[in-house]
């Protein structure tokens, strides 16, 4: 399960194409080949997004069936 506590770089490792799904929404991790990290929380309120909506479509996207530890 996605948590707005979580690290870019964790998710990254994690879950295989979640680089995309951030980039289109406007969250990008890779600036100028350096990797840019920090928590989800963070980098998605530096774009203003709404980091409640973002973890939710995250976990619809790419933790069907995971349960929460």
């Amino acid at each position: 399960m996605i948590r707005a506590d979580d690290y870019i770089e964790d998710l990254l490792e994690r879950y295989p194409g979640i680089n995309a799904f951030l980039r289109e929404r406007g969250v990008v991790c890779i600036q100028c080949g350096e990797p840019v990290w920090g928590t989800l929380k963070e980098q998605a309120q530096a774009k203003g997004l709404d980091v409640e909506a973002l973890v939710k479509d995250l976990n619809q996207a790419f933790c069907r069936g995971e349960t929460e530890s």
